[in-house]
């Protein structure tokens, strides 16, 4: 993807609309490579790019979980935190259903439906971030403030080594 071809993407628009200052990074996707190939193209600490995943509750309401990089989501302490019995990952193409987003594009902006957004409460004391733009190989760095107004994500501690 040409450095200048800027996709837009639902999040890319959300962003604008609300005038929040980003910046847009682009890199080569890799297939499963999660956030470790985007934090070695980019050259920025794994902890400060930002992974968008869609869960669903027992009862398959969807949601979104915001995690650093180089940790994983509890999920039963995150189902403790809501109070329900358990929360697990969406099926991609649910998640996509509820996004409109692929797995590996997948913003917390723009979202097709609103859903609610939860995020790792040490990601909010973070000077900057990197998270999905809306689109494979294309992240936006921004305040993580930005999480909690824009998106009215709800600080948990849900993170696991």
């Amino acid at each position: 993807m040409a450095k200048d071809k800027v996709p837009s993407t639902p999040a890319l628009l959300a962003l604008r609309a609300a005038k929040v200052p980003f910046e847009i990074h682009q890199y080569q996707y890799v297939d499963k490579g999660g956030t470790r190939v985007s934090a070695e193209a980019l050259g920025v600490d794994e902890h400060a790019v930002i992974k968008t995943i869609v869960l669903e509750t027992s009862d398959k309401k969807p949601l979104i979980c915001l995690m650093h990089g180089d940790r994983q989501i509890s999920t039963k302490q995150l189902a403790r935190v809501l109070g329900e019995k358990t929360v697990t990952p969406c099926d991609p193409t649910v998640a996509h259903r509820h996004t409109g987003y692929q797995v590996g594009g997948t913003s917390p902006f723009g979202t097709r439906k609103a859903l609610p957004v939860y995020v790792e409460k040490s990601i909010l004391e973070l000077e900057r971030i990197y998270i999905n733009g809306g689109g494979r190989g294309l992240l936006v760095a921004i305040s993580p403030a930005v999480l909690t107004t824009l998106v009215q994500a709800t600080p948990v501690e849900v993170a696991t080594e």
